[in-house]
């Protein structure tokens, strides 16, 4: 009966394991949208405008503290139509991939930048930022917003893909 116990726990363990692997390899590298800056959650009540009220003035919207923040560790280096940010450390061996990657896509497609930021050096700006593993890959538009975001290795298509949406309507096209 004992040997039993050990075979179902050994059958679990291999399909919880198979189950994180799938799903690992699914979200590792996906380039997906950059999060919103979350608003607060209460404040103060703003009435509806009526008809005959005249129109409110637009506050234009501030930069978040992650946005300045990155706008200072960017200086004068931002691309023309967009610019591709990596997060990397010393020892990641997917970054030196990642690193290829960035560049060859940012030779490729012209106005794009292509900025490497040490993790380890810039502990500060990957706390403001929430930047939990490297590779990290940021995509900014001409702004210097964020758009869209990778952890992990992305696929040099899906940074194409996602450098498509982000560049001009008046992009020429381009080929991988």
């Amino acid at each position: 009966m004992n040997g039993m116990t050990g075979l179902w726990v050994l059958v679990i363990v291999l399909v919880a394991a198979t189950a994180f692997g799938l799903w690992y390899r699914r979200v590792n590298g996906r380039v997906r949208d950059a999060a919103a800056p979350s608003a607060p959650a209460s404040g103060p009540m703003v009435p509806m405008a009526g008809p005959d009220d005249p129109p409110a003035e637009v506050q234009p919207e501030q930069p978040s503290a992650q946005t300045e923040a990155l706008a200072v560790a960017l200086a004068g280096r931002l691309g023309e139509k967009a610019t591709l940010v990596q997060f990397s450390s010393a020892f990641c061996q997917p970054c030196r991939a990642t690193r290829r990657i960035l560049e060859e896509v940012s030779v490729m497609v012209p106005g794009i930048s292509h900025v490497e930021i040490d993790a380890e050096e810039n502990l500060e700006l990957v706390r403001a930022l929430d930047i939990r593993r490297t590779p990290t890959v940021l995509f900014l538009d001409r702004g210097g917003v964020v758009r869209k975001q990778a952890s992990g290795q992305p696929r040099k298509a899906d940074v194409i893909a996602a450098l498509g949406d982000l560049l001009p309507e008046d992009r020429p096209d381009f080929e991988i």
